[in-house]
């Protein structure tokens, strides 16, 4: 059952006492098709809402908390990273820890991966490390099989592997969202259209972690709203997607034309906000019903909302929380 609606004085912005969150409904072990399956249910009707968790690695909840803190309810969707740096890679283990306690609350769980890039070392700095430029040539060494670069790309994947294998012994599905805003240049996955860019390594990914056995993963493609269109060329092909997410940036909610483009490009799969700085609003969530998650980015929960406005989405009536996603 859905918590009591805000007052009218919260409704007009006026900041209230945290509400009391529903009782959190403990998810058993679960096959990914059942996500799948219930984003797809309530595509039109509801939206489960999410917060990212962002680094350090050791305080994978500070964020979950936050929402806690101003609202009296736990997000919906609880969102963690792979990592990159070398003190939050050691620290891996924490985030597998809190995502499976996520889970046993009645949270969906979706991860990230700022990946190093294959031409620095195995840990790195944002800077110069996952926010770097690589050659059209280097990335192309990197997709081909048998090549230096290929190597060191496939043995980063491996080392994530055994992690995402304690989910899936633990029957926990993650909302698996690698090389994100893949359409931007800020990273070195990214701004590589066409069959050769990006879609290939997505694809590669995805072939090389069903192999090893990942039958948990709920592969999440992403895009950011940037002011190119044509995002349709980054894609790797419905085979290799369950869900289709952007990321909203530039305009701090997404445009209609942001949002049609996203439906059409899924062709009926589920959409998502996979980051956003500014929570959703009634606004929004009328005119955008399609939206089945959304993910507020780590500090701008705080930082780009005032706390009425992020209890005026925790509250909203389409708005599911933990405790109320519901297989």
């Amino acid at each position: 059952m859905k918590v009591p609606r805000l007052t009218a004085a919260l409704a007009l912005g006026v900041l209230a006492a945290p509400m009391a969150a529903a009782p959190a409904q403990a998810f058993p072990s679960t096959p990914k098709q059942t996500v799948i399956n219930y984003l797809g249910s309530i595509t039109g009707a509801n939206i489960v809402s999410g917060q990212h968790n962002k680094e350090p690695a050791s305080n994978p909840g500070q964020y979950t908390q936050q929402v806690r803190d101003i609202t009296g309810q736990h997000p919906g969707l609880w969102g963690g990273d792979m990592m990159f740096d070398a003190a939050d890679v050691a620290n891996r283990q924490r985030v597998i820890d809190q995502a499976r306690t996520e889970w046993a609350n009645g949270s969906l769980v979706t991860l990230t991966w700022h990946a190093c890039s294959p031409t620095v070392g195995a840990t790195c700095g944002f800077e110069g490390g996952v926010k770097t430029s690589i050659s059209n040539t280097q990335f192309q060494q990197i997709v081909t099989g048998g090549t230096a670069l290929n190597n060191t790309w496939r043995s980063r994947m491996a080392a994530v592997v055994p992690y995402l294998r304690q989910l899936r012994d633990a029957g926990v599905p993650v909302l698996w969202r690698p090389f994100h805003e893949m359409n931007e240049t800020w990273n070195w996955w990214g701004g590589r259209p066409g069959a050769n860019g990006g879609a290939k390594i997505f694809q590669q990914m995805k072939d090389y972690f069903d192999s090893q056995g990942l039958t948990n993963l709920i592969w999440v493609w992403n895009v950011q709203d940037n002011p190119n269109a044509n995002w349709s060329q980054y894609y790797p092909g419905s085979g290799y997607v369950d869900v289709v997410s952007l990321d909203a940036w530039y305009k701090g909610l997404p445009s209609a034309g942001d949002y049609n483009q996203l439906l059409s490009i899924a062709a009926g799969k589920p959409i998502a906000l996979a980051e956003t700085g500014k929570v959703p609003t009634a606004a929004l969530l009328s005119s955008q019903p399609r939206w089945t998650y959304f993910m507020v980015w780590s500090e701008q929960l705080r930082g780009s909302n005032s706390n009425a406005e992020i209890q005026n989405a925790y509250f909203h009536p389409r708005v599911f929380n933990q405790g109320e996603v519901r297989f």
